[in-house]
């Protein structure tokens, strides 16, 4: 295995944890549903986002500070939920949530967790959100939010894009379902990594405790809680659930402006424009492509928050130039965890600050909330002679001289 300070981007990371997880494990992270279309374009599409630089500024002190759902960042980023985290390493939700504390980004534990609220609620003080999924059961919903009052979280996500289950073929190839149905050739996929069965073995057996009202082992839980999922998620739900919190509400899976106008009629603080990272509905648009939109939308009565893709500290700063209030990720984290555990997330989070710090000091920003539109630009833009004259007159085809770039 090499050493943590031999990776210097997430791309290391993946490799590494490939390397170290049974294949179904790896897949399962890795995968998106059905073609995985939408899955890559999500880090595709920032390619098509050119950053434009303006020197002579003074960067000596660049400050990245952001509030955020009520909370205060030390730069603009939230680590996403991720259900069954302690199946990629014993060091889990835990691990994960201290690094988040101690990198001043914000931390959501996922309804789906190997860790209890409560449990997370009890480390060092750090920026909490807990992400909720709809039960058809509104006692129960209602009895996890006084849960996470009680634990003295920060904010509510409420997951509105898996009411179907995405068809994700690499997990029925490689039998990582729920219950699991593992083959021979997935077995031995296991066996093949003993680093990591050892790993398992040694950990405590694990359950879903933030699941109200169930009880026994993990597929079992899994079964319960998809039986017992909401697939009738309105609006007037909506409203009671950000009443009866009463602090900052985010929902998480809007892709479209009339959703998000829909969410500040409904009295959320923020929409976290997501589409599950490409492993529900493949062939939705990559979110970066459908940032500015929301954000002309409603940013000036809402915060956007943006989901999907996110590889580089860069990538960040591009969606925040575009109007993006923070960046939410969850694949580049769970590969350091897989590969190093929780230090391989302190070296994620490092990686990705520092190339959002230095990508802010090369566009000639000192402050996060300079990064603006002006600094992005469409990839293979052409320049204005070749349509314009410099008093707008058409170009020798006689057509009207369009713009230089498109600023979006």
């Amino acid at each position: 295995m090499a050493r943590i300070g031999d990776c210097y981007n997430i791309g290391d990371f993946e490799r590494l944890a490939r390397k170290r997880l049974p294949a179904p494990l790896y897949h399962y992270i890795a995968g998106g549903a059905d073609d995985e279309l939408t899955s890559s374009a999500n880090v595709r599409a920032f390619d098509r986002y050119e950053l434009v630089p303006n020197y002579l500024h003074d960067i000596r002190a660049i400050d990245m500070r952001r509030r955020v759902l009520g909370c205060d960042l030390a730069w603009p980023l939230i680590l996403a939920p991720t259900g069954l985290t302690r199946l990629f390493h014993r060091d889990g939700e835990l691990g994960v949530a201290r690094e988040a504390a101690r990198s001043g980004v914000g931390y959501t534990l996922s309804t789906m967790a190997t860790t209890s609220l409560e449990e997370i609620a009890a480390l060092p003080a750090g920026p909490r959100i807990f992400q909720l999924y709809l039960l058809n059961d509104e006692a129960l919903n209602f009895e996890m939010i006084d849960r996470c009052k009680a634990a003295g979280f920060d904010a509510l996500c409420l997951t509105v894009d898996t009411i179907v289950a995405g068809n994700r073929e690499r997990d029925l190839r490689t039998g990582l379902t729920i219950p699991p149905r593992l083959d021979l050739a997935a077995l031995f996929q296991f066996a093949m990594r003993p680093g990591w069965c050892l790993d398992y073995l040694r950990g405590a057996r694990f359950d879903l405790p933030n699941i109200p009202g169930s009880a026994g082992d993990l597929s079992t839980l899994a079964v319960y809680f998809a039986s017992r999922m909401e697939r009738n998620i309105t609006w007037a739900n909506v409203e009671r659930l950000i009443a009866h919190w009463g602090k900052p509400f985010a929902i998480k899976g809007l892709q479209s402006v009339p959703d998000a106008r829909l969410a500040s009629s409904a009295g959320a603080s923020a929409v976290i424009l997501s589409n599950h990272g490409g492993r529900q509905l493949d062939g939705a648009p990559p979110t970066i492509d459908m940032l500015a939109d929301m954000v002309d939308a409603i940013g000036d009565r809402m915060e956007v928050i943006l989901d999907g893709g996110i590889r580089r500290g860069a990538h960040i700063a591009r969606a925040l130039a575009i109007g993006a209030r923070a960046c939410m990720t969850g694949r580049p984290y769970l590969y350091g965890l897989s590969s190093h555990g929780a230090p391989g997330v302190a070296r994620v989070l490092e990686l990705l600050r520092a190339e959002m710090e230095r990508t802010l000091g090369l566009l000639g920003c000192a402050h996060v909330d300079q990064l603006g539109r002006g600094h992005i630009r469409s990839a293979g833009s052409l320049p204005d002679f070749l349509h314009a004259d410099v008093h707008g007159h058409a170009d020798v085809h006689g057509d009207p001289a369009p713009p230089l770039y498109t600023v979006l």
